[in-house]
């Protein structure tokens, strides 16, 4: 049954698509010159030390059309007071801080205070929160900070955010900061390419490994068997024929567009922050990216992670992180003042990546390490977990396992709501129930259903898993996130809403529980509960998934120091558990952070 959004009008425009309101269509004239981009000038040859910061509790943005050139050739981005990325905003918690967005761009527009609580008026979703600002006007946010830390601000209309339409949020506290620094950081990741997003999209949808330069060829096959044998090289080599799918499929979008970069310097030039003897220096990471999840190290430098997602955590020692879009972390590093340093950050399918320079010097230059060798997909990344049992659903394979797996099953509604024949699990220690795949993630839509999958939170990422043995390095996981302040809300979950990730690779279709957003009913919560939430990955990709207005609250088996989050990635095949009190009325929105996957990987959620 579709879901009627009640007349609201998407992105400002009384025919626009539910569709179009999550993809959008960026503009595809450069209108710079005809007297509508009042204050902006030509994009000077970026420097190597980032945007502006602005502070205070008043800001006007104006939102434009700006000529870039990332790669040698020019091009036009969409920029926020005529920088990509755009300024650092500095607010202070306690504070009521108005924002005056005045669009010149030639469509409607909108800003999304990723991870910042307020209310849904003001979260920026046109079509949920909303109607848009449209072309020539001007719409001031108002709310109160409750919060403090790093965050980051974004365009939730069309493609605006990968053309260059996002800037990074700093919260100083009221109180003490229990951090000890001596100076700070912003370090925002992102993805470029001189293609216009809508291109990319349209790639994606005729071939969804257009992008993908790492297919196996003759010579991995005589050294699969070489290490292997042929018997168990040739079954695995039919079980990913049988499916349709890659082992190498890990990024939809690579370095063969993406030009990778760090505050908005390419890894040719390279970001550089300087230092005194003796600082220590806060790192604000920010994923910023539209596709690219990443990996950052800092070769010959301990980075101890303070904050994730701008709350405070029990500080925890590593020398290598995942960071997937939309995230944040927080680091302090104490470096020498007779070296310098390399911040490295690889794409998670090592086809890119971009660095920049810790140095007590400018002139200083330090090397850039090599990548790592590029991962390919295992069965756990299939949801085959210890048992080696999945269903890849293609062709006759799919009408058996949909005959066997319908056979018996419970009568439960799309979204899993009802299973109250199951107890629920202990909060903080996440789900105890029993995986059910619905009957609406049975069809052509759905390429693939992780049975048996396991918990994400031990696991660093593909990619990642041997590091530690491999390159004595010491990965961060969801399992070493402790909340630094007693968990706010102790309650026990009364329900348990369980989300199928879904999509068919093949015809780079996306969904939740094998429903795409067009088609879907809103999630209702009702005002005040404690709901638990478990996602299970169906797919062999990774998932960021970001819910506006209220906190994810990540169960780790810490009841006592819940972490929260506003956006959680979900491994592939595997699931993860998070609880939410439902505080905040209103209509939000609740999707996965890859761009391309919004479409279909979106709901809307309603708390009344």
């Amino acid at each position: 049954m579709k879901h009627d959004l009640q007349g609201v009008k998407l992105l400002g425009s009384p025919g626009l698509s539910r569709r179009r309101f999550v993809t959008g269509i960026a503009s595809g004239t450069a209108l710079w010159g005809l007297g509508v981009l009042p204050g902006l000038s030509m994009a000077s040859p970026p420097t190597r030390i980032g945007p502006a910061t602005l502070r205070g509790n008043r800001f006007d943005l104006n939102l434009g059309y700006l000529p870039v050139n990332f790669t040698g050739n020019n091009r036009m981005a969409t920029a926020i007071n005529g920088s990509v990325p755009a300024p650092v905003l500095r607010w202070r918690e306690g504070e009521r801080v108005r924002l005056r967005v005045t669009n010149n761009l030639a469509e409607d527009s909108s800003i999304h205070w990723h991870g910042i609580i307020l209310p849904t008026g003001m979260d920026g979703v046109p079509g949920l929160s909303f109607d848009g600002i449209k072309p020539g006007e001007t719409f001031e946010y108002r709310f109160d900070v409750k919060q403090s830390g790093t965050y980051w601000y974004h365009s939730h209309s069309g493609y605006q955010e990968p053309l260059g339409m996002y800037g990074a949020i700093i919260v100083d506290p009221k109180s003490p900061d229990p951090v000890s620094y001596n100076r700070d950081y912003v370090v925002m990741l992102s993805d470029w390419s001189d293609e216009q997003p809508q291109h990319i999209y349209a790639k994606l949808k005729k071939s969804s490994e257009y992008y993908n330069f790492r297919h196996r060829t003759a010579s991995d096959l005589w050294r699969d068997i070489r290490q292997k044998g042929v018997a168990q090289t040739w079954n695995q080599r039919a079980m990913w024929n049988r499916m349709r799918m890659s082992e190498t499929d890990i990024a939809d979008v690579t370095g063969h567009t993406y030009t990778y970069l760090m505050n908005g310097v390419t890894p040719d030039q390279g970001w550089v922050g300087l230092f005194k003897h003796g600082e220590k220096v806060r790192l604000r990471f920010i994923n910023g990216s539209s596709m690219t999840n990443f990996d950052v190290r800092i070769p010959g430098l301990k980075m101890t992670v303070v904050a994730s997602d701008g709350q405070n955590i029990e500080p925890i020692t590593v020398d290598e992180f995942r960071i997937g879009v939309a995230e944040t972390y927080d680091v302090v590093v104490a470096p020498s003042d007779d070296s310098a340093y390399t911040l490295f950050a690889q794409s998670i399918d090592r086809s890119g990546y971009t660095r920049g320079t810790l140095t007590p010097d400018a002139g200083w230059t330090t090397p850039i390490p090599e990548m790592d060798p590029a991962p390919t997909l295992a069965h756990r990344d299939m949801g085959m977990g210890m048992d080696h049992h999945t269903h890849a659903t293609s062709g006759s394979e799919h009408k058996a396992h949909s005959q066997q797996k319908m056979t018996g099953m419970k009568t439960m509604n799309h979204e899993s709501h009802h299973r109250g024949e199951q107890v629920l699990g202990k909060a903080g220690f996440g789900s105890t129930r029993e995986i059910v795949h619905v009957a609406s993630e049975r069809g052509p839509h759905v390429d693939m259903r992780a049975e048996n999958p396991q918990s994400g939170l031990h696991d660093p990422g593909i990619g990642l898993r041997d590091h530690q043995q491999k390159y004595d390095r010491r990965v961060l996981t969801y399992a070493d996130l402790k909340n630094l302040y007693p968990t706010a809300d102790a309650r026990e979950p009364n329900r348990e809403i369980e989300l199928h990730l879904t999509g068919n690779m093949h015809r780079y279709m996306w969904s939740m529980n094998g429903v795409k957003f067009a088609d879907a009913e809103p999630l209702p919560l009702k005002y005040g509960e404690r709901v638990r939430f478990t996602l299970v990955n169906d797919t062999m990709m990774t998932h960021p998934m970001h819910l506006h207005g209220m906190w994810s609250e990540l169960e780790t088996g810490e009841p006592k120091q819940i972490p929260r989050k506003h956006t959680v990635i979900v491994q592939p095949g595997s699931k993860i558990s998070y609880l939410v009190t439902a505080d905040a009325l209103g209509r939000w929105a609740y999707h996965c952070h890859l761009v391309f996957h919004m479409p279909g990987m979106f709901r809307e959620v309603r708390v009344s």
